[in-house]
C-alpha cells in the first residue's frame, strides 16, 4: 500500500515498506539529496525537514508517520522566515564545508516562526540537536539573529 503525502506543495507517493525512514524516501526515491544522513539516530540535525510546519528528523521518521501530512525539504522550503534566513547565512558566509547547513537552516527557520526574536539562549536552545564539525556556531547564532532583524524590518 503506498504512503501517499505532500511533498514541497506537491503531491507524492511511496510505495514500499512503511517503516522506511523518511530520509531514504527522500534521497533514493524521490531524488531530494537536500536533506543529509549524518549519524541516523536523530542526534545530529543534519537530516532536519518540516513535517506540518514543525522541525522533524526524517532519519528517524518512518515514511508511513507522514501519510496525508505536509513535509517540507530545504528545496521546497519558502517563506519570510526562509528568505531571512538563507539570505543572513550567505550575508556572513556561515558554512564551511556545508554538510550539515540544510539542518541547520530548517532548524534555525522552524525557530523564527515559533520566536520571532530570539535570544542566544532560545537560539541555543532550538539549535542544541544539531551539530556542526565545522563549528560555525558563533556565525549561525549571528544569522539567525541578522534574520530576525531583517524579518521585522
Amino acid at each position: 500500500m503506498a504512503t501517499d503525502f505532500t511533498l514541497n506543495g506537491k503531491p507524492a507517493s511511496f510505495d514500499g515498506d512503511p517503516e522506511t525512514p523518511l530520509l531514504y524516501v527522500l534521497r533514493d526515491h524521490l531524488g531530494l539529496t537536500g536533506t543529509k544522513y549524518g549519524c541516523g539516530i536523530a542526534q545530529c540535525g543534519a537530516c532536519t525537514v518540516h513535517l506540518d510546519g514543525k522541525n522533524r528528523r526524517s532519519c528517524v521518521t518512518p515514511v508511513s508517520m507522514v501519510a496525508n501530512r505536509q513535509v517540507t525539504t530545504i528545496e521546497g522550503v519558502a517563506g519570510k522566515e526562509a528568505k531571512a534566513v538563507q539570505s543572513a547565512w550567505v550575508a556572513i558566509d556561515v558554512p564551511q564545508c556545508g554538510f550539515c547547513q540544510s539542518g541547520q537552516v530548517m532548524s534555525a527557520i522552524g525557530l523564527l516562526k515559533l520566536k520571532k526574536k530570539p535570544s542566544d539562549a532560545d537560539i541555543d536552545a532550538a539549535m542544541a540537536g544539531n551539530i556542526c564539525r565545522c563549528a560555525t556556531y558563533v556565525r549561525i547564532r549571528q544569522a539567525i539573529h541578522d534574520a530576525a532583524r531583517a524579518m521585522e524590518a
